[in-house]
Formats: structure tokens, C-alpha cells, sequence
């Protein structure tokens, strides 16, 4: 149990360091501070967008592992663990090969004609439902690196008893918002957005290393205990 639920963890800190939402949230909270937009209002747009994202993250991992259960049941073959392997370690190399632009400030990987798309929706936002509409856009956007470790939780969700598939996903979701959770309590206690931007930009190297790091070693992890072991297992090695 503990072993399962310490994969779930360590897949939503992966997706944690991914920062799409987080630059839409800062991005979205520019304008309505540029707007002159008041804190309590502010507060609302921010909050909405954060749930926006928490429910669709919510919903994504549940239909994943509800097609995963439906199709294995609680027997997930080795095929699909060495798939979402696989997976992880090449989204892990792209993560350090292109996940920012090779230009100034935090550009991110999106192709052009998207990245101006969301930064319109961004500017024409003014309401909750607006932002908790592109809080759950900003999941589906990014659901290209986040596939991944969405993937390997839901694998490892249909093992697990009821009770415990509600707690991994507590635990996914929860720790998923990690970044954007600090960035929202930041906007809200009235901390400037140059000063996060620029804490951002100054990391943003590091934290492109981190997500990579962790992609691989997940892989490697999942691979190690999910592969390795029960092939071993089942040939009478160990």
C-alpha cells in the first residue's frame, strides 16, 4: 500500500513542476491587477482558475484509470506498465531537451498559434466562470508531458482497494496543485508578480532538470518494481 501510494506522490510532483497552469494563473492575474481589478475580485478569478484545474486533473486521472480498470480489471499486464515506462523516460529527454524556449523569460514549449490563443482567452477572462473554464483548459493543454505520470497513478490506482483509490486520488490531486496552490496563496497575500516572475525565470532551468529527473527515475523505478521483479517473480528467482 505504501509502496503504491509513494508512486502516485511522486507522479503528481512531477506533474507539479510542470508550469503551464502556473503561467496562465500569473498571466490571468497581470491583467485583472492591470485592470485595476480589486483584491477581492482578483481572488475570485484565481481561485476559480485553481479548481478549474483541480477538476480537471480530478477527472482525467479517473476516466484513465476507469478505461484501465474496465479493459485489465486489477491485473494490469506487464505490456502496459513497460508502455507508461517507456513513456516516462522519453517524455523525461524531452523534458530537458525543449520543455522552455531558448529565449529570455518562460516561454514554454507550446506551438505558437496556442500559446497566443491561451494568452487571448487569458486577457479576455473577467469572470469565475471564465477562469475556472481555463483553469480546465490549461490541464488539457499540457496533458502531453502530464500523460505520463497521469498514466503510471491510474495503473497503479486500479490495484488498489475503493477506499484506497480515493485516497490516491486525494493524494495525486493535492500534490498536482502544489505549485499553483503556493503561486494563488502568494497573488492573494499581495505579494507582486515581478517578484514571482522573476523568481520563475530565475529557476525555471532548474526546474526544467527536476521534472526531467523525475520523470526518469519514475521509469526506472516503475520498471525496476513492476517489470523486473514480477518477471523474476514468476520465473522462480525470487
Amino acid at each position: 500500500m505504501i509502496h503504491s501510494l509513494a508512486i502516485i506522490a511522486l507522479a503528481a510532483l512531477i506533474h507539479a513542476s510542470f508550469q503551464l497552469s502556473v503561467s496562465m494563473l500569473t498571466l490571468l492575474s497581470g491583467h485583472a491587477i492591470g485592470n485595476k481589478t480589486s483584491q477581492a475580485k482578483l481572488l475570485r478569478l484565481t481561485n476559480s482558475f485553481t479548481f478549474g484545474v483541480a477538476v480537471m486533473t480530478v477527472l482525467i486521472l479517473t476516466f484513465t484509470a476507469f478505461i484501465i480498470g474496465s479493459s485489465f480489471g486489477v491485473q494490469v499486464p506487464l505490456l502496459a506498465w513497460a508502455i507508461s515506462c517507456g513513456l516516462l523516460i522519453g517524455l523525461g529527454v524531452a523534458v530537458w531537451a525543449f520543455y522552455y524556449r531558448r529565449e529570455k523569460g518562460t516561454s514554454l514549449w507550446l506551438p505558437r498559434g496556442v500559446a497566443h490563443y491561451l494568452s487571448d482567452r487569458t486577457k479576455a477572462t473577467t469572470s469565475s466562470a471564465e477562469a475556472f473554464s481555463l483553469g480546465l483548459t490549461s490541464v488539457v493543454g499540457e496533458l502531453v508531458f502530464i500523460i505520463a505520470p497521469l498514466l503510471v497513478s491510474a495503473l497503479v490506482l486500479v490495484t488498489l482497494s475503493p477506499e484506497l483509490q480515493l485516497v490516491g486520488i486525494g493524494i495525486y490531486t493535492l500534490i498536482s496543485l502544489l505549485s499553483l496552490l503556493i503561486v494563488n496563496g502568494l497573488i492573494g497575500s499581495g505579494h507582486k508578480l515581478s517578484r514571482i516572475q522573476k523568481w520563475r525565470e530565475d529557476n525555471k532551468h532548474f526546474l526544467q532538470f527536476a521534472a526531467g529527473c523525475g520523470l526518469l527515475i519514475l521509469g526506472f523505478y516503475v520498471y525496476v518494481n513492476q517489470i523486473v521483479a514480477v518477471s523474476a517473480h514468476a520465473v522462480g528467482v525470487l
